[in-house]
């Protein structure tokens, strides 16, 4: 197993478990690329939208949040300002397919 095996791994691990714990999956794609595929059950929240109201709103799920996005970028952006606004626990599953995949393997 290589160091990417490994770091990735542990991430689907991590997701996966914060998923069956009741973690809700934030998409931060705009609607435009939402529209063109998700995963069921998906929040789709654009990163350009994720004001204090969002994240209030957020905040009010009490969950585990897992985001995602088109390559992992914006979903990064996400996760750092979750946290930095008191989310506990946030999860960067990094590109929606791969989620999907992950999902459903």
């Amino acid at each position: 197993m290589g160091l990417f095996d490994f770091l990735f791994g542990k991430r689907k691990q991590e997701v996966l478990e914060a998923i069956e714990r009741g973690a809700r999956i934030i998409d931060v794609r705009t609607p435009q690329e939402f529209k063109y595929g998700y995963i069921d059950g998906s929040v789709n929240i654009p990163l350009e939208r994720l004001n204090d109201s969002a994240i209030k709103k957020l905040k009010k799920l009490n969950a585990p949040l897992v985001v995602c996005c088109a390559s992992g970028m914006r979903s990064a952006s996400a996760k750092g300002m979750l946290i930095q606004n008191g989310i506990a626990e946030v999860h960067n599953a990094g590109g929606w397919h791969k989620l999907d995949r992950w999902l459903n393997s």
